[in-house]
């Protein structure tokens, strides 16, 4: 008799399950759009402390008080779509100064040498106090990373949706240029052009391989080289915006140096797919006793692909780098590879292929070894618009709303990352942020008005 009950519970159970698996992404979208139009105000805060204006948090109580660089940025853009979508004209107006706020409590802690720092608690120290804090922990104010290039992407995201008003940036645009001229000038290598990350903190994409454990200074990242490009067609457009063309031509030029240097150095046509490269290289030196034979080996290469199955080699779609020859072999030799990438809820981050494949939980660093997140799954949903792969993006999309919507009918939010077979969340329970891009992704498949990052 236990075991007929047993045999009845679990026939039940499993009939549930695959019920719930089979719930189509509409199902989710009213459970979703609920959750986040009565939540989403819960990520303004308000100015103290260090910092001087009103601002936009991740909204969990991990990350409750504190301005954090790409996270403001894509929360941003999805506060954007909920303001579109659901906001009165007085809401929209109120949530202007958290939205400027953000770009302009960098640029309080902006200055002549360019630093400024990736995130900013309200209790934080001064910005000499933490230049000074840096410098003491790493021996030098650039041997550590900064914030990330996409702070000329969000104020021009917010200059753009205000139809090219810019006079709130123009006392600070300065800092601002600093800003970007310190990635030239102090984390680029000049053998390829490419950019490089200082070390492996805070870069991001926490546990991404091709920089977590590697040497200082050697790695070419293609996450950071694309946003850095995107960066400098932000510089350009505000600069232009601002009556500055002549400004703006120098960083038209950087653009499109940074582009072939990524096309030539990141591209590879072995695999089809843009790595990130290795920069460690060291300079010609004779061996003690060998010079003779060692001389004629000269090197002949700047750099060296690291072909790792990460889901950044994404990012040259979203970047609009890769041409359309490039973007076709992406798409079909990668992102549709169910062994590598392509998992029934969106992206892994890493392939379960490479040695480094890990979906265990890990915060601080967080893991990107496999686990789904949604900024990945948005960025690479974006990256398959811009080539018109739409039914990849929708894909993608769908994958995305269920995931999502089954956390917030099951728990009451979402989570930090995910699973990539199940959907179950991993970590972090109450993470907002970028996960509220979902919103954006459902606004495209019902054919709305959809808010883009520039």
């Amino acid at each position: 008799m236990k075991k007929i009950k047993a045999t009845v519970f679990l026939i039940i159970t499993s009939f549930l399950l695959h019920a719930q698996s089979d719930k189509d992404w509409e199902y989710y979208v009213p459970i979703i759009k609920k959750h986040i139009y009565a939540d989403y105000k819960g990520m303004f805060k308000e100015p103290g402390g260090v910092l001087q204006y009103p601002f936009i948090t991740p909204g969990s109580d991990q990350y409750a008080d504190v301005l954090w660089d790409w996270d403001s940025w894509l929360t941003n853009v999805a506060i954007r779509q909920i303001l579109l979508d659901k906001g009165s004209k007085s809401e929209r107006k109120e949530a202007l100064k958290y939205e400027r706020g953000c770009v302009l409590n960098y640029l309080s802690f902006g200055g002549m040498n360019g630093w400024i720092p990736f995130y900013i608690p309200r209790n934080s120290g001064s910005r000499v106090e933490r230049m000074e804090k840096v410098i003491e922990e790493y021996g030098g104010l650039y041997e550590s990373n900064m914030h990330k290039p996409c702070l000329a992407q969000h104020a021009a995201f917010l200059v753009k949706q205000d139809n090219g008003n810019a006079e709130w940036l123009r006392e600070k645009f300065y800092f601002l240029q600093a800003f970007v001229n310190a990635y030239q000038n102090h984390y680029k290598n000049n053998e390829t052009g490419l950019c490089f990350w200082a070390n492996d903190v805070s870069i991001g994409v926490d546990t991404d391989p091709s920089t977590f454990y590697r040497p200082d200074k050697s790695s070419g990242s293609i996450f950071l080289n694309t946003l850095l490009y995107k960066e400098l067609k932000a510089m350009e457009y505000l600069a232009n915006t601002l009556n500055l063309s002549e400004i703006a031509s120098f960083y038209k030029k950087d653009a499109e140096d940074l582009l072939q240097s990524i096309r030539t150095h990141c591209w590879d046509e072995r695999d089809g797919f843009y790595y990130s490269v290795d920069l460690n290289m060291s300079d010609y030196h004779a061996p003690k006793g060998w010079q003779d034979l060692h001389i004629g080996g000269a090197k002949k290469w700047d750099c060296v692909i690291e072909r790792l199955d990460v889901w950044s080699g994404f990012m040259p779609l979203w970047g609009k780098i890769a041409t359309p020859e490039q973007a076709e072999r992406i798409v079909k030799e990668h992102y549709l590879d169910k062994k590598r990438f392509n998992s029934p809820y969106g992206v892994r981050t890493l392939s379960p292929l490479e040695k480094m494949y890990d979906v265990r939980a890990s915060g601080n660093p967080s893991s990107w070894l496999g686990p789904i997140w949604g900024v990945s799954n948005y960025l690479t949903f974006k990256g398959l618009l811009n080539y018109n792969y739409n039914d990849e993006a929708k894909e993608m999309a769908t994958e995305t709303i269920k995931m999502f919507g089954r956390d917030i009918e099951e728990n009451g939010a979402m989570h930090e990352y995910y699973l990539p077979e199940s959907g179950q969340p991993v970590l972090n329970k109450g993470f907002k942020n970028w996960n509220y891009l979902v919103l954006n992704m459902i606004i495209w498949l019902e054919g709305g008005e959809v808010v883009s990052e520039f």
